[in-house]
């Protein structure tokens, strides 16, 4: 968000404005287009779903109708006498006499055929014996060799069944084309038990119409009860990829018949109608495939985003021009200023007018002849302040002076064989030379570990005791680059403030070491070290977080300040300097620098 506010804050004046109008324009619209299309969207949605709602009605009356007339032609032939007198001869297995078989043909079975036939839901009713010692009567009586014939037969075959095809006789007498269900129900007499089946047969497009419609983008299948699929004319695998992306779907309409589903699957868009089969069972689904009324409405937004994006890019175009003519004086003075940044200060807007922006135009010429007044005056001072301190240098001693006064002194006292004192002013001398010279950038860690030699070495001239310096230093640091004159105050510090109160033979500590591409010095003496309290305190003088205090006591860590400034200057915030302390025992302290090899190569180690 920030990075995009950033870049929104860079854009030029005009581009803003531009955009502040199409924002103000367009967004409005795009609104309304938003939720226009999405009403449509929901109105395709919401006609699909009380289409399904009226087919789901329709559905659930006719199947009950159908089974109505499945239960009333089964209860009728179950309570025929002369069925049952029939099947009980079969099961007695006895012969019935060729008169009476007759009779009951021309009489029973005609009747029994005329009730079928006079009822257009039925594909037709039959009764099997249970034993194949009966005498068969198309189309109604029939023995068990028949019925096994059938998809449905099993030790159980009570109860409803789907899909199957009517398959007692061969294809050349029956049509084997159609799917049937039926409801088969068992024959009992209170003697003998159960004695024959009957089968009330309907066509499944009969039943389910809905399974073998041709509309357009409408299909349907049915689930048993056991689990079944049955699709009639549509796909097996379509209908089972249907139904299993439907799990955990919410409906978006209920009613006692059933419930109304929106889902989209697979970038296609359905409404399916779910209805509970209440006489024998099962689910139906009647599915409305409205993919296409959807994309058509997507395809008018599609349209009308193509349009509105040719129309904002061609507004951008023409908004931007007015608001760039509208701001030519300001960007006229705006280039005046960039040419002022660099450096070019004869700069002079031209005359903009009395509006607001030719104001803004005088007032910057007059600052830029202002300013020019005020550099020459300022150069004129400089050189003034220059020729001043020429003149004060031209005073000052010269250096060569002082080191040859030195150096006859040390003739001086070896001529006299006082060879301390030659070597005391040997030291002094190049203490001066390395201190009083010039040099540009930093110096080696050789140069400056040879100052901290003769540092010390006066410094024992001073006292009782001895200072000894000790160095573990590998020979590859000796070119480290290190600025100058950073560990003498360390060392000076060592001296006067740890072990000078302690006053006795002591030992300074110089250790140096590699970790990474980090180089450590450590400089470590015996003195007298510092309290806990004390330590806190110069580590916030170094880092700067107190300021020192006036009096030389009271400015102790200067001096590292110091040090650490120039070591941050030279390397950067990641290095600087550490102290570490115990009272009574020793205070180190440790420079953290860039291992960099120093380019002045000709030095002494």
């Amino acid at each position: 968000m920030n990075k995009h506010f950033q870049t929104l804050k860079n854009l030029k004046l005009n581009t803003k404005i531009t955009l502040v109008i199409l924002a103000f324009t367009f967004i409005p619209i795009l609104i309304f287009s938003t939720i226009l299309f999405m009403n449509q969207k929901q109105t395709v949605v919401e006609e699909s779903q009380s289409y399904m709602v009226y087919k789901m009605s329709r559905e659930s009356d006719q199947i009950t109708t159908d089974v109505d007339s499945i239960n009333m032609s089964t209860r009728f032939f179950r309570t025929h006498d002369g069925l049952l007198s029939l099947l009980n001869v079969a099961v007695d297995d006895k012969t019935p006499d060729v008169r009476t078989t007759l009779e009951f043909y021309n009489s029973e079975v005609s009747e029994l055929e005329r009730l079928v036939n006079n009822n257009p839901l039925l594909y037709g009713v039959r009764v099997y014996s249970v034993t194949d010692s009966v005498q068969e009567m198309m189309p109604v009586f029939y023995n068990r060799s028949r019925m096994e014939k059938l998809d449905w037969y099993s030790e159980d075959v009570e109860g409803w069944h789907f899909g199957y095809k009517d398959k007692i006789f061969s294809s050349l007498i029956t049509n084997q084309d159609d799917e049937i269900a039926s409801l088969v129900t068992p024959m009992e007499d209170y003697k003998r038990g159960r004695v024959g089946y009957i089968e009330a047969a309907i066509k499944m497009k009969t039943l389910f119409p809905s399974l073998y419609e041709t509309i357009d983008g409408e299909y349907g299948f049915y689930e048993s009860e056991d689990g079944i699929i049955y699709t009639g004319n549509a796909l097996l695998i379509e209908a089972e990829s249907l139904k299993n992306s439907m799990s955990g779907l919410n409906p978006v309409f209920s009613n006692d018949i059933g419930d109304i589903y929106y889902l989209e699957y697979d970038n296609k868009y359905f409404t399916i109608a779910v209805q509970e089969i209440k006489g024998f069972g099962g689910r139906l689904y009647d599915v409305q495939d409205i993919t296409d009324s959807i994309k058509e409405v997507n395809n008018r937004r599609n349209l009308f985003v193509v349009v509105m994006t040719l129309m904002v890019l061609l507004s951008a175009v023409g908004i931007d021009r007015i608001v760039r003519a509208m701001f030519k004086q300001f960007y006229g003075i705006l280039d005046g200023i960039h040419r002022v940044q660099k450096g070019d200060l004869s700069v002079r807007v031209d005359d903009s007018g009395n509006d607001e922006m030719g104001e803004l135009g005088s007032q910057l010429n007059e600052m830029l002849a202002r300013i020019q007044e005020l550099m020459e005056l300022n150069i004129q001072r400089e050189v003034l302040v220059k020729n001043s301190e020429i003149r004060s240098l031209q005073n000052q001693i010269n250096a060569h002076f002082i080191y040859n006064v030195l150096e006859s002194i040390k003739m001086m006292a070896e001529i006299d064989e006082k060879y301390e004192i030659a070597d005391a002013i040997t030291s002094l001398g190049k203490l001066l030379r390395y201190s009083m010279r010039w040099i540009s950038g930093n110096v080696s860690l050789a140069e400056e570990i040879e100052y901290i030699k003769n540092y010390l070495l006066l410094m024992n001239l001073r006292y009782d005791f001895a200072v000894i310096l000790s160095m573990d230093i590998p020979e590859e640091l000796f070119d480290q680059e290190i600025p100058k004159m950073s560990l003498q105050p360390i060392v000076e510090n060592s001296v006067l403030h740890g072990i000078e109160p302690v006053a006795c033979d002591t030992t300074i500590y110089i250790k140096a070491r590699v970790e990474e591409n980090l180089c450590k010095i450590e400089i470590t003496d015996s003195g007298k070290g510092m309290s806990e309290q004390a330590l806190e305190k110069l580590r916030a003088k170094i880092a700067g977080r107190v300021q020192p205090e006036g009096g030389s006591a009271k400015r102790h860590g200067i001096g590292l300040k110091n040090v650490q400034d120039r070591i941050q200057l030279s390397f950067g915030k990641d290095y600087g300097v550490q102290v570490f302390s115990e009272e009574g025992k020793y205070t180190k302290v440790s420079l953290s620098l860039p291992r960099r090899v120093s380019e002045r190569k000709n030095v002494v180690k």
